[in-house]
């Protein structure tokens, strides 16, 4: 027999399983070879439906395990299951087939304790907040119209396109720039502040999004980073956070100047959109055309009654000539009364003027003589007439106090035709 015919004949013996019936098969033999079993494990997003029953993920460093705890059992728990939780879950291991997963379906539950992510989710928290970090006086205030948008995620990831068409339909007038980095695995943190590193290098952003789709605890892992955690910090410009889903926290969220429930409220948080600015704008386009209306109904008001107070302008015109006449020839006899007068006071005043100013002439030039004289005095060429000498030292300066002297220094001595260069031989105080 021939390989085919091998194969043909292997094939029509092979029992072929409908998917339904082969994943039943395969629940009876995990029940029979583990069940009842007990898992140990860390509790992972879990959620709780309307219908009271309760599913989550448990998991450790060697793999997970999806869990379904029904309302009936999740009854007897003393409180409700956390994120973060270490337990012990005791069930029955089966397929569930409308997926064809492995489940755990969970009868009763011990609790072991937090998880390590979360307590160390939690030392990371503590040990930022007591330095600071977190303070709300850190938060800065985002501009309501950013001339540039900047965005830290992967290239590959569902929040980009959905942060993109937020942008694209409320603010497409504002360009955006996009730092592609890993968001998830044990490079991400520091591909993540590399990212940010080049968005804070540049000018033209006035706001920078990190954002990510929802995920598990461990999924987001990278943004619970404490180094990264000091980079979002030290941002020249506001930051939003969007990590994951409205339930999910990480570091990165306490450290932003906003945290967003999503990565599309980010987007829509980061600016004001296009169609909220045009319609301000039509709203300050119709108060200003009321304003103008109302201002030259205003004024043209005005104009109508003025016109009527003024009538035909070439009789009041001749009104005011009139009245004009009339003044000029009442005034004239008392403008030429008032001529006379000035022009005889303007000479008494002008030969006063010139009388003190001789005087106050002769009284200066008398001072200024005695101020000569007394200056003459104080000349000091008389002093040196008289035998006396100027001492100074070899810069030039006066010597007042000979204790400032030392041997074998050299000073100069002014005399009143002369001058000596001296060498000091001993200083004596003049009590000795």
């Amino acid at each position: 027999m021939n390989t085919a015919d091998f194969s043909k004949s292997l094939a029509s013996t092979r029992q072929i399983w409908a998917v339904g019936a082969l994943c039943l098969a395969v629940s009876d033999a995990l029940s029979a070879r583990f069940n009842p079993v007990a898992v140990q494990g860390e509790v992972s997003g879990f959620t709780r439906a309307s219908s009271g029953h309760c599913y989550f993920t448990l998991k450790d460093a060697g793999g997970q395990l999806r869990c379904a705890f029904f309302k009936r059992a999740a009854q007897t728990l003393t409180r409700e299951l956390k994120d973060g939780d270490e337990i012990v879950a005791e069930g029955r291991l089966g397929v569930y087939s409308a997926r064809g997963e492995l489940q755990l379906v969970v009868e009763s539950v011990r609790l072991k304790g937090r998880g390590n992510l979360f307590e160390e989710f939690l030392r990371i928290k503590a040990l930022l907040e007591s330095e600071g970090l977190f303070d709300a006086s850190l938060k800065r205030d985002l501009a309501p119209n950013p001339k540039g948008i900047g965005v830290v995620t992967s290239l590959q990831a569902a929040a980009l396109h959905d942060v993109l068409s937020a942008l694209k339909r409320r603010v497409p007038h504002i360009p955006v720039v996009v730092a592609n980095s890993p968001v998830q695995g044990a490079q991400a943190p520091q591909a993540l502040m590399a990212s940010l590193q080049s968005l804070y290098a540049r000018d033209d952003l006035e706001v920078i999004l990190l954002v990510r789709g929802g995920g598990s605890m461990e999924d987001l892992w990278c943004f619970n980073d404490e180094q990264l955690a000091r980079v979002i910090r030290s941002s020249p410009v506001p930051l939003i956070s969007g990590v994951g889903h409205e339930t999910d926290f990480t570091i990165a969220d306490f450290c932003a100047d906003l945290r967003a429930p999503t990565p599309t409220a980010a987007a829509e948080l980061c600016a004001v959109s296009r169609e909220v600015l045009l319609d301000s704008l039509d709203g300050l386009a119709d108060d200003l055309t009321l304003a103008m209306q109302s201002g030259l109904d205003a004024r043209s008001q005005t104009l109508d009654r003025l016109q009527g107070r003024l009538g035909r302008p070439s009789s009041f015109l001749s009104k005011q000539q009139a009245r004009l006449a009339l003044l000029h020839q009442r005034l004239l006899p008392s403008l030429r009364m008032s001529t006379k007068e000035s022009e005889h006071g303007l000479a008494q005043l002008t030969e006063r003027h010139d009388r003190a100013w001789r005087e106050a002439l002769l009284t200066k030039q008398r001072v200024l003589e005695q101020a000569g004289l007394r200056l003459g005095l104080l000349d000091p060429s008389l002093v040196l007439d008289r035998g006396y000498a100027w001492l100074s030292d070899a810069s030039g300066q006066a010597i007042v106090d000979a204790r400032a002297l030392s041997p074998d220094e050299h000073i100069h001595a002014t005399l009143s035709t002369t001058r000596l260069d001296l060498k000091v031989l001993a200083v004596q105080n003049r009590e000795n």
